[in-house]
């Protein structure tokens, strides 16, 4: 474990920049991720040459690109005065109950809704913290993914650098197929199993970032089937063939049927009815990972889902 300048506690973290993060400067996608941090010492992190890109030394305006690895030295965030995050031993346990697999260089488990996958937005920590501190001899934890913090389902951390890179590269070269379901707004049709549309990232007024259907946006698609219709409801399941903010929420809504109780997407009648019957949650969560390693058989991880039988859906 290496570590420079005062900076102290904690591992060294490798980030890896994806396509929703390309083209933003190093400094401003820093300030993002380390939430609670100064930015006086972000600078100077920067300019002590203790984050690196891709091995090199580099400048708060360096844009970063799709692939770069970003180093980030140790660096406290909430923390207790003996040093450690402060984390509920219900987080704990509950983190530790919903591990899917492990082996020495791979850690899958079934992510909880509302709970993000690493601090910041006001938040003291994420997933990624909370295992950090549950697993203090672990010299090397790092998302390899990330979910919505209001998604539910299988997450991957890898617990080797190697395994990271590995997995970094089977998903840009598809030979990972992520696999969701999702309780939707009204009767999709079995005719509907495709949507292209292009996103774009758009920031409100109020700074709440939302995504849209626009012809300039990013090309994408998901894959969508049908696995059971209600009464005004559907439950399906999709595959996004591409990886963008929010794509299967968005290309729900743009299909005509919203993901129910989606705060951001989900028309407040909708939401309103829904709550009414008892829905506290976004009903999106992702069901099963297929791992096409080139070394070894394929994998596929599965993350049980209560919602996937709910009375309370399917009761029409």
């Amino acid at each position: 474990m290496s570590s420079s300048g005062s900076t102290s506690s904690a591992n060294v973290r490798f980030l890896s920049i994806d396509s929703d993060s390309e083209g933003q400067r190093l400094d401003n996608y820093l300030i993002r991720q380390l939430k609670g941090v100064p930015k006086s010492k972000i600078y100077r992190i920067i300019r002590k040459g203790e984050v690196r890109v891709n091995k090199g030394r580099c400048k708060p305006e360096t844009k970063l690109r799709s692939g770069d690895q970003v180093r980030v030295p140790p660096i406290r965030l909430e923390q207790n005065e003996g040093g450690q995050i402060r984390v509920p031993e219900s987080l704990l346990k509950t983190l530790n109950d919903s591990v899917l697999f492990e082996d020495d260089g791979l850690l899958v488990i079934n992510k909880p809704a509302g709970l993000a996958v690493h601090g910041g937005s006001g938040l003291s920590f994420g997933v990624i913290e909370i295992l950090r501190a549950a697993r203090p001899e672990q010299r090397f934890l790092e998302l390899v993914h990330r979910l919505d913090r209001d998604t539910s389902g299988v997450l991957m951390l890898a617990k080797k650098r190697r395994v990271l890179v590995q997995l970094h590269n089977m998903l840009q070269n598809g030979r990972v197929n992520k696999i969701y379901q999702a309780w939707v707004v009204g009767r999709w049709p079995k005719h509907k199993t495709e949507v292209t549309a292009p996103l774009r990232k758009n920031s409100l007024k109020s700074g709440e970032r939302m995504v849209i259907v626009s012809q300039d946006g990013k090309p994408s698609e998901t894959l969508f089937d049908v696995l059971y219709v209600g009464d005004g409801h559907s439950l399906v399941q999709a595959r996004p063939i591409t990886g963008r903010t929010h794509q299967i929420r968005v290309h729900a809504q743009f299909a005509g049927h919203p993901i129910i109780g989606d705060e951001k997407y989900c028309p407040d009648e909708s939401l309103k009815h829904y709550k009414e019957k008892g829905v506290r949650r976004m009903c999106l969560h992702a069901r099963a990972l297929e791992l096409r390693w080139p070394d070894r058989p394929m994998q596929r991880i599965d993350a049980p889902w209560e919602m996937e039988y709910s009375p309370l859906l399917r009761d029409d």
